[in-house]
């Protein structure tokens, strides 16, 4: 049978280049930490995920079948990763999705390594700033070319993050992660609302000072601001929250009482009481 497709130069069925998540990005994913077996923070990730459908006007998956899927995945192993891709389905050229739309789900378990100490991490500055938008800011959209590039500035084995910048040269977030500020007894985080990921433990540790009657600071963030904070904490759904020892030149003192509320959502992401999978 004769291929109409080359793959460093041999034939090859290229039936699956139809997919619109390969052609153009065309969908959201979710990235789940599995601890004993269970989801964690499954809630927030499928209200993203069902936010994310609304802004690329994609339909909203069947709730109860990823979480049926994900049970699937997840027996059996005591710690693992899942990540959920739903995508525009297939179309020949061209950016118009076919009618009907047909979406795909497609779920991947993977191994998660033995996690990194929750404090002392190493943190440079990237220069390559994050595009700006605000109709895709906050969502798990599949086009991350800006992570992957500014992520390419380095190899240092010892480095551990980099921060982004937008446009404007606030700070906006990690490669792969939040960021919080910590300035006596008070909190902030960047706003992401033009550029960045609204990641679920960072609306985990805004949930959990709310709780506790205190307020995290959404705002404008300087990179003077970074500088001068009493510290720094890195959050997302596999790492959960990590204490940065150290960004560019500028050293932080880990000795420094750290916000119960950062010591909470560390603990909560992680090893609180599973949600149950339902039709969320």
């Amino acid at each position: 049978m004769q291929h109409d497709v080359l793959i460093d130069g041999v034939e090859a069925d290229g039936s699956w280049l139809s997919e619109r998540a390969l052609q153009y990005g065309d969908g959201l994913f979710e990235t789940i930490a599995v601890v004993d077996g269970q989801p964690r923070l499954w809630a927030a990730h499928m209200a993203r995920l069902a936010e994310g459908c609304r802004r690329l006007r994609l339909p909203v998956p069947d709730f109860h079948n990823l979480a049926s899927e994900c049970r699937h995945l997840c027996a059996g192993h005591s710690r693992a990763v899942v990540k959920i891709l739903w995508t525009a389905g297939r179309s020949e050229r061209g950016y118009r999705r076919p009618e009907p739309l047909s979406p795909q789900r497609v779920l991947r378990r993977s191994t998660w390594p033995v996690p990194q100490p929750n404090f002392g991490w190493i943190v440079r500055q990237c220069r390559h700033r994050l595009s700006e938008n605000p109709a895709l800011a906050e969502i798990k959209h599949l086009n991350r070319l800006d992570q992957v590039v500014a992520r390419t500035e380095w190899d240092d084995p010892a480095i551990d993050e980099g921060l982004m910048l937008g446009q404007d040269g606030r700070v906006v977030c990690g490669t792969m992660s939040n960021l919080f500020l910590q300035r006596g007894g008070c909190l902030a985080t960047p706003a992401v609302d033009r550029a960045g990921v609204a990641g679920v433990v960072r609306d985990l540790v805004i949930k959990v000072a709310e709780e506790a009657g205190q307020r995290v600071s959404v705002e404008a963030v300087s990179l003077d601001e970074v500088r001068k904070a009493d510290a720094l904490f890195l959050t997302n759904s596999l790492i959960g929250v990590v204490r940065v020892r150290r960004y560019d030149s500028t050293d932080y003192d880990l000795s420094l009482s750290e916000n119960a509320v950062m010591s909470q959502a560390r603990y909560r992401c992680h090893h609180d009481l599973p949600e149950a999978l339902g039709d969320e």
